[in-house]
């Protein structure tokens, strides 16, 4: 059996992908990727544990109620940057507003992280896969001040790393520097991230499509005409149509998609004409992530990665998946 290359070996062995770093975004992967060890040995006890399972009895920014794990990982994730000194300021979904981080020792920070500490967390108490996603960006503001505004609200162009993490039946990580996509897959045994999807590439076609249907008769009639033209109708030369499939986890969708080839989609409608999902925590990381292997993201007319934020938490209508698939679905949009 060949020796599994660890994800500390494989982020050394590329630090010379990024000489302006000088081993700083090297020191804050392998941080994500200890708080994530720390959420998943959480994930896999929630339902032993009373003060893990539930509801925290808040609600956050969104309007979303807390479940505990949220807080949980929140926590664990904003302790080990403010531990590292990489980062001088994050943004996370579960919070009203950004945090710079105040210490003189997190001022020198050259970094930003905005992340989604557990997205799907609805799916918690009912164990289906959920996740972590994160985006990391150089900051604007002077080294040595505290992290502003300016800092979070950059395109996803911007980004210099982004990723994620699933907790599934096993737990992975996912990341890119911006020269491709590799994932990494916890080995319980040895308690480290071992290489096994080595420079993973999205199928330019594939037949599974996620999206809540529930949603049809209240989004753009461009997306229930490709739904019934491309996804519920037998295709020339096919035996059958695409297949729907719907996790409510956005996280794992993606990483399904990643793997197999589909698209995902959660468009504006009329009860959000904004969309649901927000684009600095959620969309644009996974958008990265899809571009580097091949695939496409969008709005449904503009590049996700292109679009300036405005506002924090700012919402987007949300397309990602496989290159043909979604360049079919953008030509039924008006």
């Amino acid at each position: 059996m060949s020796k599994l290359t660890t994800l500390h070996e494989f982020i050394m062995d590329r630090q010379s992908d990024f000489p302006f770093a000088s081993g700083e975004l090297s020191r804050l992967l392998s941080d994500i990727a200890i708080a994530s060890k720390v959420v998943s040995k959480d994930v896999r006890r929630a339902g032993l544990m009373e003060d893990i399972l539930g509801a925290h009895g808040s609600t956050n920014i969104q309007g979303e109620e807390q479940q505990n794990l949220d807080v949980i990982a929140d926590k664990a994730f904003i302790n080990i940057f403010k531990a590292g000194g990489e980062v001088c300021g994050i943004a996370s979904e579960e919070n009203d507003d950004f945090m710079p981080f105040t210490s003189e020792f997190s001022k020198k920070g050259k970094y930003v992280v905005l992340f989604d500490p557990l997205d799907g967390s609805s799916n918690i108490d009912v164990n289906v896969s959920i996740g972590t996603i994160f985006s990391i960006y150089r900051r604007k503001s002077e080294v040595g001040t505290e992290a502003t505004m300016e800092d979070m609200l950059q395109a996803g162009d911007d980004q210099v790393a982004a990723g994620y993490v699933l907790y599934g039946s096993s737990t992975m990580l996912v990341y890119t520097t911006g020269k491709g996509v590799n994932g990494f897959t916890l080995d319980p045994s040895i308690g480290e991230f071992c290489l096994s999807h080595p420079d993973m590439k999205m199928p330019e076609n594939g037949r599974i499509y996620a999206m809540n249907e529930g949603n049809i008769n209240i989004c753009e009639s461009g997306i229930k005409e490709y739904i019934e033209t491309y996804c519920q109708q037998t295709l020339p030369g096919a035996s059958r149509p695409y297949s729907g499939r719907y996790i409510g986890s956005l996280v794992a969708d993606f990483h399904r998609n990643l793997i197999k080839g589909g698209i995902y989609i959660y468009p504006d409608t009329t009860t959000d004409p904004e969309g649901k999902l927000r684009l600095l925590y959620e969309c644009n990381p996974l958008a990265f992530i899809a571009e580097q292997a091949g695939g496409l993201a969008t709005n449904g007319r503009e590049r996700i990665l292109s679009i300036k934020p405005e506002r924090l938490h700012q919402r987007v209508s949300y397309f990602v998946g496989s290159k043909t698939m979604m360049e079919q679905a953008m030509s039924f949009m008006k």
